[in-house]
């Protein structure tokens, strides 16, 4: 199992990908204090803006052992920190994947984290969406909604969970600002972050997967396959559905818990049946069924994230993907 030891870097790459300019005009000009213990100055809002692009930051290893790059894609009000260190201090999965040999490109999507967000209601038409902990815990399936109290030390999770319980208040550090509404523009970002990786790998999770699945669809040449952690949803379903690259979808526990969470899971289930239906190669592990109970939704900050790790290597050498350089 890989989890710790050197990386040996030949680049870092950082870029903005996406995006087009917005003009506003007809705004209030405002007095405001922007240096510390400085006067107040004008501040214009009127000009050009940049909207919806995406951040992407991109590990090239001295020596990958893979021809194809890793590209992770965050869920909703997440950005792509959900892929580094775990919240309790261990390996996140962008590092597991590092230490494996792969070259890793982890992204926040538009309007997350530091891709930005802009202007409402002149760019954007509402109001962000915050989520809380309370909302959380219940969500993403760490504890029943009754479980969750602000004194950490009153929380009641479920028996046997796999995520740090811990460290939930690290963990909620880390959401951010989101907007619905914003699929064709994140879609448009992420077929341009393809455009620059070329050929790669999309590791996805949550809301991440339902953009995977449609770059796939809309681009398959690129994407080589998808690994697709707790899809909360698939695209609409054409009448004739092409035949997408080979997709691996894993499933936590406690999804009786969770009546939203069965829905999600259903659409997505008629979805791989779809691509099966196709022709297409379309697995899905449910990890009770194994015998590998207590995973939260977030199954690459659970305490078996490196295991699971394993699974997804294991898969993408069966099916012959990942001939070594």
């Amino acid at each position: 199992m890989v989890e710790g030891g050197a990386v040996a870097l030949a680049d870092i790459e950082s870029f903005f990908v996406g995006g087009r300019a917005v003009t506003l005009g007809g705004l209030p000009v405002t007095q405001r204090r922007m240096a510390q213990g400085g006067p107040a100055r004008a501040v214009n809002p009127n000009g050009d803006y940049v909207t919806g692009q995406l951040y992407a930051q991109y590990f090239r290893l001295h020596r990958p052992a893979y021809p194809v790059p890793v590209a992770f894609w965050h869920g909703g009000g997440m950005s792509g920190a959900c892929w580094e260190t775990t919240p309790d201090g261990r390996p996140g999965w962008m590092g597991l994947f590092l230490r494996r040999g792969f070259d890793v490109c982890v992204s926040d999507a538009v309007e997350r984290g530091r891709a930005s967000f802009s202007r409402y209601p002149e760019i954007y038409a509402e109001a962000p969406l915050f989520r809380t902990k309370n909302e959380a815990w219940s969500q993403f399936r760490i504890g029943p909604a009754e479980g969750y109290a602000s004194a950490p030390e009153r929380r009641v999770a479920f028996a046997g969970t796999q995520f740090p319980v811990a460290a939930f208040d690290q963990f909620a550090a880390q959401f951010v600002p989101r907007w619905s509404g914003h699929e064709a523009m994140t879609l448009a970002a992420y077929a341009a972050l393809l455009q620059r990786l070329g050929r790669c790998v999309v590791v996805a999770h949550s809301q991440g997967c339902g953009f995977a699945l449609q770059a796939a669809a809309n681009d398959s040449e690129r994407v080589r396959a998808l690994v697709l952690l707790e899809p909360s949803g698939a695209p609409p379903s054409a009448a004739e559905m092409p035949a997408l690259p080979p997709i691996l979808a894993l499933w936590g526990d406690h999804f009786s818990e969770s009546a939203l969470w069965r829905q999600y899971r259903g659409r997505v289930a008629d979805y791989l049946q779809r691509q099966r239906d196709a022709g297409g190669v379309a697995e899905e592990i449910d990890l009770p069924a194994r015998g590998i109970s207590g995973n939260s939704h977030f199954l690459m900050m659970d305490r078996n994230a490196a295991m699971l790790a394993e699974i997804v290597w294991e898969w993408l050498e069966r099916i012959n993907l990942l001939a070594k350089i």
